[in-house]
């Protein structure tokens, strides 16, 4: 019997783009990198590394036979640097050479000269220069300016997030192999294989049609393989183009740290103000993002900071305003939340020292301004089908808040030096790419004459189950066993002008289109079996469990002699279908409109213990009550979930990306960079909503990939309180992450000194 893909991962049998052996004429690709930060390029001297035995040929950028040009929302990114180096380590050659070994000797005989100029590493300071990827964007509603006298209480601060290494396991990888009439075939380790096309065929000069791009599956990728795949896809096809040879590019971990953009940093200035209840009448929130050299992804991610800046709250009166700024890092991307992780940082932040000044727990503020339906949030969609005040509620009974901050109150009275604390993290997220044009997907079915069924579509498989969830979508859709289904490699020569994967909505969008191609052959599958049952209706036929029922009570007709009369008959046996997800819009000209099919709702709370010793802490608990509709397929969703809490707790804790004064990654390796492990990770309980319904959804499912992972921003305020138990001296800075070395810090700053 055929595998599923889960049982593949779980046997260790999956294929990856560097697992195939490469031809016997294979060459092996290295990408010379700059040393400095910013400067220009005044000498490029690779006639050492050409002497080198073993090189085949070394390429710089007058060897671009297109456009040197990889930007996709921008063109403004270079595949090789030509005149200008905008971050350390930025590509400016690429050797072609018999062995890696050999390419990797030859990048270091590569000799360049630089004349340094001025580099800026920091969003603020970026900001005050005008170093801007675009103009600022404002979002806002009701009237801030009517509203401040009206507060009771109006706080103001600064906060600010950290950037985040994908620390993907397979590192970016790609093999391009020529084929007849100019073409190339090119695998990828890419959540978009229809923009690496794109790119390919322009840094080449060709038709996308000659451009064949596939992808099995990635190890990992949460939004560092979307663009930033492409440009090496791009360096395998030059030398694939030029040299008519196969080539291989594939990263040591190093290099793919140092190479790669991160999560954004933020920095942000917020100003909240309450009544005296507690309800919060005004948010005022500037954001400074650091994009890094290019524009990448930065002003889309910028576009999902400004929609999630309310978070799960209702906010009268908003003002929201974001600026991406140009800095000499590597561009930073796309990762798992896409700019709505650092947004609704900085309220949680705002309403903790809200609660501070009040006197509160920060919960009873959270609580008190739930989104309720009715409502509309501040770019002007309605509030609809709302969840946040139900999936609070029963997260509060269901894990019994009360009794466990009763628990936490008598630990620290009798434990002077370890203390606990638990924080909530109420979620909304909503669900679409807001570049409205990309909602769309298609798909192609085939049965085959022995009843077999092969399912292509866009999405592409990197760990969260997409696959799973759509070969069960369409084993379900179709009436056959799951066994029966195989879901092909994603091909750009099968499926055109595909989005990526990304956004939360691979099965979205893709499993929407593959289910209208399985109805449609459906219909053309009963009306055969209408034709061999007398006197019955097309209506009251159905296929379930691979045999025809007629008004609910089975026929003689099984799945396999179905397939073989519709073929005898000359009945299509395969079928195209497209999707594009309906009523989203958004007018940028007011920013006002629908962009979301849906949002998804959830609460958390976490719970901590610090060491008061010794600045170390553990995530003891993460409790989840999660919106999750019809779920298509409950273990993958929990898995999706477990994954994303623990991804969002190393966010907030753990990793911190550091560079020097020089712009140099510091953090390039596992020995330097801290990620959560098996040891870090809490007990996680997650509890799906009670009769949550999603009509918009597929199935009435919710996507699952996101949102989950903004529930560890509860762990950075659970362990200011901690904090504060032991030193009621410190006020946090409300600045992530929240390492051991400055929860250390913290427990000891201001503190009187003992007798």
């Amino acid at each position: 019997m055929r595998l599923g893909d889960d049982a593949l991962h779980a046997l260790g049998a999956s294929k990856f783009t560097d697992d195939p052996v490469p031809p016997a004429d294979c060459l092996y690709l290295q990408p010379v990198l700059s040393t400095v930060a910013h400067g220009i390029i005044e000498q490029l001297d690779v006639s050492a590394a050409q002497d080198l035995a073993g090189v085949v040929r070394i390429f710089t950028a007058k060897d671009i036979p297109g456009s040197n040009q990889v930007g996709n929302v921008a063109a403004d990114e270079v595949l090789l640097a030509d005149k200008e180096v905008v971050y350390h380590g930025q590509p400016l050659a690429l050797i072609a050479a018999e062995s890696a070994d050999i390419a990797r000797q030859a990048a270091d005989l590569v000799q360049v000269g630089y004349r340094a100029l001025p580099a800026v590493f920091d969003a603020r300071e970026a900001d005050r220069l005008g170093l801007h990827i675009a103009p600022k964007r404002v979002f806002g509603c009701g009237d801030l300016d009517a509203a401040w006298p009206k507060c009771a209480l109006v706080v103001k601060g600064t906060a600010a997030s950290g950037a985040q290494e994908h620390m993907y396991l397979e590192t970016q990888t790609a093999m391009a192999y020529p084929t007849e009439n100019h073409g190339l075939k090119v695998i990828s380790a890419t959540q978009s294989p229809g923009m690496t096309q794109r790119i390919i065929a322009r840094v080449l000069g060709l038709a996308m049609h000659q451009i064949e791009v596939d992808v099995l599956r990635l190890g990992g990728g949460f939004g560092g393989k979307e663009e930033q795949a492409t440009p090496f896809a791009a360096m395998a096809a030059l030398a694939a183009f030029k040299c008519q040879r196969p080539a291989k590019l594939t990263l040591r971990r190093g290099e793919d740290c140092i190479i790669t953009g991160k999560r954004h940093p933020y920095v942000a200035n917020f100003e909240l103000g309450l009544d005296a209840s507690g309800k919060i009448l005004a948010y005022k929130v500037d954001f400074f993002q650091n994009a890094g050299a290019y524009a990448d992804l930065s002003l889309a991610i910028l576009e999902r900071t400004l929609f999630h800046a309310g978070n799960s709250y209702y906010i009268p009166n908003m003002q929201v305003g974001a600026v991406s700024c140009r800095t000499h890092l590597p561009p930073n991307t796309a990762f798992r939340g896409f700019g709505g992780p650092q947004a609704m940082f900085v309220l949680e932040s705002a309403i903790f020292e809200a609660a501070r000044t009040m006197g509160v727990e920060a919960s009873e503020i959270q609580r008190r301004n739930l989104l309720q339906a009715g409502q509309s949030f501040y770019y002007g969609m309605p509030v609809q089908h709302c969840q946040a005040e139900s999936s609070w509620v029963q997260a509060e009974s269901d894990f019994d808040w009360e009794r466990r901050q009763q628990a936490i109150t008598t630990f620290n009275a009798e434990h002077p030096l370890q203390k606990k604390a638990i924080a909530m993290m109420p979620v909304c997220f909503g669900i679409s790419f807001t570049a409205t044009f990309l909602n769309q997907a298609d798909a192609l079915v085939h049965v085959y004459a022995d009843g077999s069924v092969s399912v292509s579509c866009g999405a592409v498989e990197m760990g969260q189950g997409v696959k799973t969830k759509i070969a069960k979508l369409t084993a379900s859709t179709l009436g056959v066993a799951e066994h029966r289904v195989k879901i092909e490699s994603t091909n750009t020569t099968r499926i055109a002008n595909m989005s990526p994967t990304a956004a939360s909505t691979g099965t979205d969008l893709n499993g929407q289109a593959v289910r209208i191609a399985c109805l449609e052959i459906k219909r053309r599958l009963l009306k055969v079996a209408a034709g061999l049952l007398e006197n019955t209706e097309i209506g009251d036929l159905d296929i379930v469990d691979e045999r025809v029922y007629c008004l609910d009570k089975p026929t003689d007709i099984h799945w396999r002699k179905l397939i073989t009369q519709a073929y005898l008959s000359r009945t299509a046996l395969s079928a195209q279908a497209h999707y594009a997800t309906p009523d989203v819009f958004f007018d940028r000209s007011v920013n006002k409109g629908h962009p979301f099919a849906y949002h998804v709702y959830g609460c958390a709370s976490v719970e901590v213990t610090v060491d008061c010793l010794r600045g170390r802490y553990s995530i003891d608990r993460v409790a989840i009550v999660h919106d999750d509709g019809q779920p298509l397929d409950v273990k993958v969703d929990l898995g999706q979930i477990e994954g994303a809490v623990v991804q969002g707790l190393g966010w907030m804790t753990l990793e911190q990306v550091i560079y020097d004064a020089d712009g140099r990654l510091l953090t390039d390796s596992l020995s330097a960079y801290k990620v959560p492990d098996l040891h870090f990770a809490p007990d996680i309980e997650v509890r799906f909503l009670d009769s949550a319904d999603n009509p918009p959804g597929l199935l009435h499912s919710k996507a699952v990939g996101e949102p989950p992972l903004m529930y560890g921003i509860a762990a950075y305020f659970a362990l200011v309180k901690a904090i504060q138990a032991f030193n009621p001296n410190w006020q946090a800075d409300y600045h992530a992450p929240m390492t051991p070395e400055r929860v250390l810090l913290a427990l000891y700053a201001h503190q009187e000194p003992h007798a």
